[in-house]
């Protein structure tokens, strides 16, 4: 993610002590960023993750893109985000980015090159 813009304004480490009050139902995949291996910062007080990120804000890219639950190119495509619309990117793994318009989702999967430009 060298070079992503980093928004700081939106999103910021809760304050006190972090901890859960109770079982939380595991959310459906694709709907809340939240993976066991990390999830939004949104969600640091609500649901349990290993890492927290404060995502890179970027732009879907003028052709819109399509979200799936899996970083392959025969994995199903259950949403798309429309062209120009706001992707808070999460994780990068090869020529694959996982995000999400907002912490209430939807999150999946696209193609990095699926983006706008990073604006210089």
């Amino acid at each position: 993610m060298s070079g992503a813009a980093r928004d700081t304004t939106d999103y910021a480490v809760p304050a006190g002590v972090l901890g859960l009050k109770g079982p939380v139902e595991k959310p459906a995949p694709g709907t809340l960023p939240l993976r066991g291996d990390l999830a939004h910062m949104a969600l640091a007080e609500t649901h349990l993750a290993a890492h927290y990120v404060i995502p890179h804000h970027r732009t879907v890219g003028a052709a819109g893109v399509g979200l799936r639950l899996s970083p392959r190119d025969d994995a199903e495509v259950f949403t798309t985000l429309a062209a120009r619309s706001r992707f808070e990117l999460l994780d990068v793994a090869g020529d694959w980015v996982w995000g999400c318009p907002s912490p209430s989702g939807p999150t999946g999967w696209c193609r990095a090159s699926e983006l706008a430009p990073e604006e210089a």
